[in-house]
């Protein structure tokens, strides 16, 4: 017998009885989580298209797993808050987990693969597997939508990625104060899909990197959607020259990116921003008078007239000039576009891009695309995108399947708490498996309505060709 089915737990008595637990339930699962993502993954098909670009250099008479298997079994584990690898050595048993794989839950020769077997898949990924993956999820981007977009917007950002052992192209970043990688995420800022993401030294990037990586994605999404207008949007990390002659380089495409305060543009903004704080003021006696609260900021919005040398051409700057109770604000930003007014292009375009951080949020804190361990730099990218497969098929199910449900705007942390996190027992006979779910579960008929959607649409819809 194992020696976890000996260990006992021991609990006080109640009403006079004793209380004693042991680990002998069977085929028990505490996830339903794989069943509904491998629902969502037969029907994006985003593991067989990871699994399509990289290539296995295995031998194949000591193959059992297939690539395809591994990502799927390791992105699900990830997507069911098991982000260590060293999970798999306890969940290869898991009769949920071998369902979620299309595999019977209750053979041992149906278990699924082991810690060592997912360090060797890390550390034998290369660089030109990375490069294919990347445009994999730039594929898989683009066949999330029936119908060519009419406008879409490209958020990027880059975000902390702290380390604390000897990864390689770990550099100590003195803005966060800490040694680390700064990874770059692109997402569609209207609705939140992933566009693709890259793992980066520490270092904060020069425009002509940020470039190069971009240069990549817009050649991919150009030859699918031609007639799409494009827009770039970031934070005063990508005011680059070289992102600005991107945009000028490709069609029907423009950008808005927040711009950093100088020697020229602080003194343009100052009387503005005096003007403001007099408006400002009349604001506070007003409250005051009328026994209202005061605002708390007073903004006003101007367009100004600065070129900066290394531009390659003449762009429109606008000035937020916000002023608060603790002193002055003045926020800028370059871009292509000339329709929007001031306010408009601030407000409503260029302050949406703070969404994008949420999203991160969900693949970093609850999808621990930060658990960046490995030595090898290309292996803690093939972790990255692990988390990033996992955030692909969270949107999917979210925005898919929990539409119009109380889930439907939930981060992956509460899908998983209220949807994956359900005690299974298994019972497999010769011709079905039954699966026993608690009587009292408090999101059965949420459960109904999610099965039945990925039951009646269980044939795949998607091709990599």
């Amino acid at each position: 017998m194992h020696y976890a089915t000996q260990l006992s737990l021991r609990f006080p008595p109640v009403e006079g009885l004793t209380v004693r637990g042991a680990f002998d339930g069977g085929a028990l699962s505490s996830d339903f989580g794989p069943l509904l993502l491998r629902g969502i993954d037969r029907q994006i098909g985003l593991t067989e298209r990871l699994a399509n670009a990289f290539r296995d250099l295995r031998h194949p008479s000591y193959i059992d797993h297939p690539i395809r298997a591994l990502f799927a079994q390791r992105t699900y584990q990830v997507a069911c808050a098991y982000e260590d690898g060293n999970d798999a050595n306890a969940l290869r048993t898991d009769p949920l987990f071998k369902l979620g794989l299309e595999r019977k839950p209750l053979d041992e020769a149906t278990d699924l693969a082991s810690a060592p077997t997912f360090s060797r898949l890390e550390n034998a990924a290369t660089p030109q597997d990375i490069y294919r993956m990347a445009q994999a999820f730039v594929d898989q981007f683009i066949a999330s939508y029936a119908q060519p977009p009419a406008v879409m917007v490209l958020d990027m950002d880059h975000s902390e990625d702290a380390a604390h052992g000897q990864q390689e192209q770990l550099f100590y970043n003195h803005h966060y104060g800490s040694y680390c990688y700064l990874p770059l995420f692109i997402f569609e800022g209207l609705s939140g899909k992933l566009i693709t993401a890259a793992l980066r030294p520490g270092k904060r990037p020069t425009g002509a990197q940020n470039a190069a990586i971009l240069k990549r994605v817009l050649r991919r999404l150009r030859a699918a959607w031609p007639k799409t207008h494009l827009i770039l949007r970031g934070d005063g990390h990508f005011d680059n020259p070289e992102l600005m002659q991107l945009a000028l380089d490709t069609p029907n495409t423009d950008f808005i990116f927040g711009l950093a305060g100088n020697a020229v543009l602080s003194p343009l903004a100052r009387p503005l921003l005096a003007q403001t704080r007099q408006l400002h003021a009349t604001h506070c006696q007003l409250a005051q008078r009328n026994h209202q609260a005061e605002p708390s900021a007073t903004r006003t919005y101007h367009d100004l007239d600065y070129r900066a040398k290394t531009w390659p051409k003449a762009f429109r700057v606008v000035l937020k000039a916000e002023v608060m109770a603790l002193g002055d604000n003045p926020r800028f930003v370059v871009t292509t576009l000339d329709l929007p007014s001031p306010e408009s292009l601030c407000r409503d375009l260029y302050c949406a891009r703070g969404q994008d951080e949420n999203w991160i949020k969900m693949i970093k804190n609850d999808l621990a695309s930060d658990r960046t361990s490995d030595h090898r730099f290309l292996a803690n990218h093939l972790r990255l995108f692990l988390s990033c497969a996992a955030y692909v098929l969270h949107h999917g199910l979210r925005t898919e399947v929990l539409v119009h449900t109380e889930l439907a705007q939930a981060q992956p942390a509460t899908v998983i708490l209220k949807l994956f996190k359900i005690a299974v027992r298994v019972v497999q006979y010769k011709d079905r498996i039954k699966l026993h779910l608690p009587s009292s579960c408090p999101v059965k008929h949420l459960l109904h309505r999610v099965t039945e959607i990925l039951f009646q649409a269980r044939e795949p819809v998607w091709n990599t060709s």
